[in-house]
């Protein structure tokens, strides 16, 4: 571990959750401990962002548990990660659904594999990601882990778009990038 306790180039210490670090290419450098990779200089490391859908076609918006470090309390997509150090990125979702959400997801598939974005919320945390956009299927309702999901809704997904569109700043920014293209590459989702 480095001397500032971040950055790390080796397999990661047991009971420590890690990000993988990426060069602007995309190809991991290294890794830093998520509890301590988010600041005001966030380095570019990898994430995944998915979007769920049930059996009516309804899409579930999530609002961020207040104790959240980056953006608490706003409205969001389904549910966010980070794959670990040798993880495949969609393993990391079927792993993070059950954690965040209580739930077994299906039908994944990746809808935007080149997502990436950077942005900086109301206390300087900047979010620094290439984040492939998946999304995929819930039956039922999830059963959040309160201090990652303050709470969530069904929405008709149309009606998610155009208040995305029409409030981007009521939203995580990665959420009112994202929600249009996926619109856009996935049209059928939104069709309702």
């Amino acid at each position: 571990m480095g001397e500032d306790g971040v950055v790390r180039k080796d397999g990661g210490v047991a009971g420590i959750e890690e990000v993988v670090l990426v060069d602007e290419a995309g190809r991991p450098i290294g890794t830093a401990n998520k509890a301590t990779v988010h600041g005001p200089a966030t380095p570019l490391h990898l994430a995944f962002s998915c979007h769920l859908f049930n059996e009516r076609g309804e899409y579930l918006v999530t609002r961020r548990a207040l104790s959240k470090k980056t953006w608490p309390g706003v409205w969001t997509n389904s549910f966010c990660g980070h794959p670990g150090p040798g993880e495949d990125t969609a393993d990391a979702v079927l792993r993070r659904a059950p954690q965040e959400l209580g739930v077994e997801v299906s039908e994944l598939r990746l809808a935007l594999p080149d997502f990436r974005y950077r942005a900086t919320d109301a206390a300087g945390t900047v979010e620094n990601e290439i984040c492939p956009v998946y999304v995929a299927r819930l039956y039922g309702d999830p059963a959040p882990d309160a201090t990652e999901v303050a709470e969530w809704k069904w929405a008709p997904p149309s009606l998610a778009l155009k208040a995305v569109t029409a409030t981007p700043w009521a939203f995580s920014p990665w959420l009112a990038l994202q929600l249009p293209l996926l619109a856009e590459a996935s049209p059928s989702l939104f069709s309702g």
